[in-house]
């Protein structure tokens, strides 16, 4: 299972989304706006004028470091250098809006933040499909021993059925929700859990719904 810290998407969009300093940040809204007021980009030379640099290679240093950003993208228009300012696609080329997972009754220990759209790196995914990925946070240590804890986010491949020894998020009676080590045993399942504190559940197949499967994990920081 991949098992990945929030922190990580903090980081990965701190490091990657984002110019890494005050100035790179000026320089790039610079351009932007540039671009959008006249249609066309900004030479060096433009660029140095208006910060006041005197330097066109200092200019040069920050192109530089945001092309390695993937914020900007330089190439060549009748042999010379054009900028191209790119931070809309590559977000949205970088990371996918997962939904949280909606539960057919009122839970009370829902947080505000799962309200809020959840965004993760589409690296994260896989050969899954996004639109069938969901999250959910994780309720209590019953999985422990899984490296599943009380308040990680996993993310949950939403299908009705799954096989022996899966990670579960199911349904149980309408009225609950769990995430356990799903086992068939004929009519009956049996929902075990990866810590020796908590018993297994046993019930009539009819008695659960599977609601998804879970595909990764999600750890805050703190």
């Amino acid at each position: 299972m991949l098992v990945a810290i929030y922190l990580l998407l903090v980081t990965y969009y701190n490091f990657y989304m984002q110019p890494r300093t005050k100035r790179q940040r000026e320089v790039l809204d610079y351009i932007a706006s540039f671009i959008e007021e006249r249609g066309y980009k900004p030479s060096y030379q433009q660029i140095a004028r208006h910060f006041q640099i005197k330097s066109k290679s200092a200019v040069a240093k920050h192109i530089a470091a945001l092309e390695h950003q993937g914020l900007l993208a330089r190439y060549r228009e009748n042999g010379c250098f054009s900028l191209q300012v790119r931070p809309k696609n590559l977000i949205a080329e970088a990371v996918f809006e997962i939904r949280w997972l909606e539960l057919p009754f009122k839970d009370k220990l829902v947080e505000d933040f799962e309200n809020e759209p959840f965004y993760v790196p589409n690296f994260l995914l896989g050969n899954l499909a996004p639109e069938r990925i969901f999250a959910f946070r994780i309720r209590n240590n019953s999985m422990i021993d899984e490296q599943i804890c009380e308040g990680d986010i996993a993310l949950i491949e939403k299908r009705a059925y799954a096989r022996d020894g899966d990670n579960v998020v199911v349904l149980i009676e309408k009225t609950r929700v769990a995430v356990k080590k799903y086992f068939r045993q004929g009519a009956n399942i049996e929902l075990r859990p990866s810590n020796p504190n908590y018993n297994s559940i046993h019930l009539p197949a009819d008695k659960i719904s599977i609601l998804g499967v879970l595909r990764g994990l999600l750890r805050p920081a703190g």
